[in-house]
């Protein structure tokens, strides 16, 4: 019997509503283990190159790993892969929650999704059987309402549900797949891909937990972990979330201020976290088994922005994207976006970051009140900025155009518009600094479904855990944040294989990691160990991270996506105004010899950025090269 997992994936023809249940063995699941490197395999060997992303003959996979539904925190992930909408390459996606255990616990390792239903339908997975149910009662529900009517009608309340909110349901670019109605698979329009299937949601419930090789031994380890959680460095998102960081990175000149035109808000500690625990919040909520607890739920019942605690509550990247993106200090009113966004079904990151574009371009004089249905898009207007975030999920007005994602916006307005997008593969950035860090830079440009700031460690961790980089084999001196030298490029790279790993052997960034986090990267191979019962070492678990980082970019090379598209957006080689950071800057020319650096780390082709035959042979991917025609 297998360990950890089941040894099933259910496909699913949503054309024909025809079924088949798939037991790949374990030399598949030793290889690729899950998640995003499991999706990948499925998304490279189900679709040709050149196909519309929001076509039916996009394949959707939602997949789990040999470590779902152990008993220790972190492990309740689940991974969303899809050609993307928004950027028309590779899509890749995480969320947490209870949905992922529950899934697991229904009895398959993953869902591989593929055609589209005439109607609109839910598919309702337990106990290892499946059904593809009507959902035209559902279609146009918010998040809140659909789950509630789903878990009505099968009659069970612990019902997990991912499902689409009218964003997906209308193909808004950025659109997540939501469960718990505020757990998102949020970046490259996962959302978008589901609504474009007519597949409204998919519920979970089941009672199949797959046996483990020493299930006393992960006991341990979870207690290891709750007993030392409150000395580690990941403390402090259990009091505070993400949001505990918006004081530090404005002090550092970090912040994202006005579409990118500065690093420093002077009213930035509005929006802190510490804030946020005294004002709004309700209380912490959970993923399945983990101790951590660092979800926000925030409520607001007085006020033109009240919230409601199921849609939860915003994290780092939201409090800046709708607040100091658009120079808004207004907790309540980024808080009542957030709840917008997960009512709807929208990444927070792209969302705000668009409508920041937008004012930015209001600013310039390249969009008018007129264009925007009255509204004054002038940085600070919190009334414009909540009624632009309800009209992108609905695609009323300017909202219609900003669904299509910043990048896309611009082409049609033209006049410049273009060179106020701050987006790589036309994925709006994050906001974490590469004028500040010096390795983001790089990672934004290269990372293959866009700029993202969970794909690798940040500049300063280096210095501060150089005992954990040494796990990954990061033994050169630690440099500073700033700089971006082939020792940086190199401690990117591995940082990034490590990150990657954890997205394929579906862990939380934020409970196991190669730096700050409450776990090590040698006590995830002790995990997979007393799990699966196989002897894997870190240099395995890097050899993992490293064959999922070839997978992505392999289906890119394949639609001919390489080198040319790993750049930065003009807005960072601008130099920054105010704070800190004034005066920073990245070079177009700094970005370019990083590059070389990291195409022939990673063994690939310099001049294209493309994996090469031998490399793709190493990673035991030799129908991957075959497929490339390497």
């Amino acid at each position: 019997m297998p360990l950890g997992y089941h040894n099933k994936i259910l496909h699913v023809d949503l054309f024909t509503g025809h079924f088949e249940i798939e037991q790949p063995g374990e030399e598949f699941y030793r290889t690729y283990m899950g998640g995003s490197a499991l999706g990948l395999y499925y998304l490279l060997r189900g679709t040709e190159p050149g196909i519309d992303p929001l076509g039916p003959e996009n394949v959707l996979v939602l997949a789990l790993s040999v470590l779902t539904g152990a008993p220790i925190s972190g492990q309740s992930r689940m991974t969303a892969v899809a050609k993307s909408p928004l950027t028309d390459a590779v899509g890749d996606s995480q969320s947490g929650g209870f949905f992922p255990a529950e899934m697991k616990f229904a009895g398959f390792d993953a869902i591989v999704i593929k055609g589209r239903s005439e109607k609109p339908v839910y598919l309702w997975v337990h106990d290892g059987e499946a059904e593809l149910r009507p959902a035209e009662h559902l279609w146009g529900k918010i998040t809140g309402e659909g789950e509630a009517l789903i878990r009505e009608e099968l009659e069970d309340k612990r019902i997990e549900i991912a499902q689409i909110g009218p964003a997906g349901e209308n193909l808004v670019r950025f659109a997540a797949i939501m469960n718990m109605s505020n757990r998102a698979n949020g970046r490259t329009g996962m959302g978008a891909v589901m609504g474009s299937k007519n597949l409204k949601a998919v519920a979970v419930r089941g009672k199949d937990r797959p046996d483990l090789m020493d299930r006393g031994g992960v006991i341990e380890l979870a207690k290891w972990g709750a007993a030392n959680f409150e000395d580690s460095d990941a403390y402090g998102l259990g009091l505070f979330g993400t949001a505990e960081i918006v004081n530090s990175q404005n002090r550092a000149g970090g912040q994202v201020t006005y579409n990118w035109d500065s690093g420093y808000f002077e009213k930035a500690g509005a929006l802190d976290g510490t804030v946020m625990a005294t004002t709004i919040l309700k209380k912490r909520d959970s993923c399945y088994a983990c101790t951590v607890r660092c979800k926000r739920v925030v409520e607001v019942k007085d006020g033109p922005y009240t919230t409601d605690p199921l849609y939860g509550g915003p994290e780092y990247e939201t409090l800046s994207t709708f607040g100091t993106f658009l120079g808004i200090d207004d907790l309540k009113a980024v808080a009542h976006a957030n709840q917008l966004c997960n009512m709807y079904g929208m990444d927070t990151i792209s969302c705000g970051a668009t409508i920041a574009w937008a004012f930015n371009c209001f600013e310039e004089g390249l969009i008018n009140a007129e264009d925007a249905g009255g509204l004054e898009l002038r940085y600070g207007n919190v009334e414009a900025m909540v009624q632009l975030t309800e009209m992108i999920g609905k695609r009323e007005g300017l909202g219609d155009l900003l669904a299509e994602g910043s990048a896309r916006a611009a082409e049609r307005i033209g006049n410049g518009a273009e060179d106020l997008v701050v987006t790589v593969k036309k994925q709006e950035l994050p906001a974490h600094m590469p004028q500040v860090k010096g390795s983001l830079g790089l990672i934004y440009a290269v990372n293959p479904f866009g700029a993202d700031h969970q794909s690798s460690e940040h500049d300063p961790s280096w210095k501060t855990y150089v005992d954990r980089m040494a796990e990954i084999g990061i033994t050169d001196e630690p440099q500073p944040i700033r700089v971006l030298n082939e020792s940086k490029v190199r401690f990117a790279l591995k940082t990034q294989h490590a990150y990657s790993c954890l997205d394929t052997v579906n862990i939380c960034q934020f409970v196991f990691g190669p730096a700050w986090q409450l776990y090590g990267m040698e006590q995830l191979a002790e995990v997979v160990r007393k799990i699966t019962g196989w002897e894997v070492d870190v240099d395995e678990l890097q050899r993992v991270g490293e064959r999922r980082l070839n997978l992505l970019r392999a289906f890119n090379a394949r639609e001919g996506i390489g080198r040319e598209a790993d750049v930065l957006p003009k807005k960072l080689h601008k130099a920054l105004v105010g704070g800190k950071s004034d005066g920073y800057v990245v070079t177009e020319e700094e970005i370019e010899q990083a590059k070389d650096w990291y195409y022939a780390m990673s063994g690939w082709d310099i001049s294209t950025g493309m994996p090469t035959r031998e490399k793709l042979e190493e990673l035991q991917l030799d129908w991957v090269a075959d497929e490339l025609k390497l």
